[in-house]
């Protein structure tokens, strides 16, 4: 069969691509082996904030009484209904997607296990698909990391969690980054006891020390043990689950653990496509290699989302799908080098990034303006009971440009949109320094914020 275009994976980019193509008269084949909808859908954002929400409301419950709110009955977690709760949320996205596809002019929907065969030719099963344009958007999975004892223990991954309808005596978790971190504190609200074991000095280790160590208070004040500095980790069957060994420069040498949750990184899903039959290029880890538009080295065949390692969030896979379908029918000539990096940290409170780390900034040789404001500052913060974290923001002194900002408190995750916006705009950090902002939210204190910059 010939198609103007094919696509591999209906994950975030997969069927917003095949929506663009076939509006522009295109005949589009997508190919998808498991689920629609891909990590976010099914396995990434839209399970993870579900269950962070019921996480959430379980820890406001026992604050009640800070809040003048008294529970008088001892707080009860119906794991099972929670996640019944994210299940359904889960269902209807996925059916959402699948059905958006199959009822779409133009598109015919494939399932089964896609590979090369040739540079323009996929093989399904027994039948053969040819189109000049082929699109991967693939996606990844967790990683199993090469630790002794590893395979001989039952283990959870980001996917093996979601389907645990009981809460852990004691949840291990390996690896203290954005995933681990907001399942150590999820499952410690629902009741668990949690230790997250991390390798490295800090947490998140992308982020500054500052940053990093106001996230460990955090995660400290709820009862979640960390050990870090982890430079040897081990497992052993244990009658009560899994004993874990640790190398750490203090604490015991061994946690025992009722369930494991490795979250130690994520790896492209491009070995088994036959990559090496088209002559796709890949890196030392797997990740398909494409240029600033996304193009790869073999001539119509372009990599999207977690796949081509240029991002591995929900919103940059989308923003793939966005410059690919700009350059190819509105004749724009965007890169992915324009992209600012922007994400969050949904632990409760989240952390919203946006652009350079200060430590990246001051690599940079210039002079800086740096602003930084504890929440305890922060009136929204203060009225909600929730004062944990900081705000902090860098800007360029010469050219008055914003390099970069972190807000860790609450609502930082929205907040951090006012400053991305200026950024992407390219404005001077003064066109929000005067800005006159709803009151009282988080946001307000940006320009106070960077009217204390020194």
């Amino acid at each position: 069969m010939h198609f103007d275009a094919i696509i591999i994976g209906a994950g975030q980019a997969g069927p917003s691509l095949a929506g663009r193509l076939t509006s522009a008269g295109m005949s589009v084949a997508i190919i998808e082996r498991h689920l629609f909808g891909g990590t976010c859908v099914n396995t990434g954002c839209k399970p993870t904030k579900t269950l962070v929400a019921s996480a959430y409301a379980a820890h406001l419950a026992r604050r009640g009484a800070d809040y003048g709110v008294m529970i008088d009955a001892p707080l009860r977690i119906d794991m099972a209904k929670v996640k019944a709760r994210a299940d359904k949320v889960i269902h209807d996205s996925r059916t959402g997607v699948e059905s958006w596809l199959r009822d779409m002019d133009k598109c015919t929907v494939i399932n089964g296990h896609a590979r090369f065969e040739s540079a323009d030719t996929i093989r399904v099963g027994d039948e053969l698909l040819t189109a000049p344009r082929i699109f991967l958007n693939v996606g990844g999975r967790a990683v199993v990391p090469d630790m002794p004892g590893v395979n001989d223990v039952n283990y959870l991954t980001n996917t093996g969690i979601l389907q645990l309808d009981r809460v852990p005596k004691h949840l291990v978790v390996i690896g203290g980054s954005y995933i681990g971190l907001e399942f150590a504190q999820m499952y410690r609200r629902f009741g668990a006891e949690v230790t997250v074991v991390e390798k490295g000095s800090h947490l998140v280790s992308r982020e500054d020390a500052e940053i990093s160590e106001a996230i460990r208070d955090i995660l400290l004040a709820e009862g979640i043990h960390i050990r870090t500095n982890a430079e040897c980790i081990t497992f052993k069957r244990h009658p009560d689950g899994v004993a874990v060994g640790v190398d750490c420069t203090e604490g015991a040498p061994e946690i025992i653990g009722s369930d494991v949750l490795l979250a130690v990184g994520r790896r492209p899903n491009t070995d088994d496509l036959g990559l090496d039959k088209a002559g796709v290029a890949v890196d030392a880890r797997g990740y398909i290699k494409v240029d600033d538009g996304l193009a790869t080295n073999v001539p119509g065949i372009f990599a999207m989302g977690d796949c081509n390692g240029r991002g591995a969030f929900t919103h940059t896979a989308y923003n793939d799908f966005e410059i690919i379908a700009a350059n190819l029918l509105d004749g724009a000539s965007r890169r992915v080098s324009d992209r600012l990096p922007g994400y969050a940290l949904f632990i409760d409170p989240p952390l919203g990034r946006v652009g350079m780390t200060l430590t990246q900034a001051k690599a940079t040789g210039r002079k800086l303006l740096i602003g930084n404001r504890p929440m305890t500052r922060v009136g929204r913060a203060v009225e909600k009971g929730e004062t944990a974290g900081m705000m902090q923001v860098v800007v360029d002194a010469e050219t008055k440009k914003i390099l970069g900002a972190a807000i860790l408190g609450t609502g930082g995750d929205e907040a951090i949109h006012g400053i991305l916006d200026i950024m992407n705009a390219g404005a001077d950090y003064t066109q929000l320094q005067w800005a006159v902002p709803i009151h009282p939210t988080v946001s307000e204190l940006i320009p106070t914020l960077l009217n204390e910059m020194k």
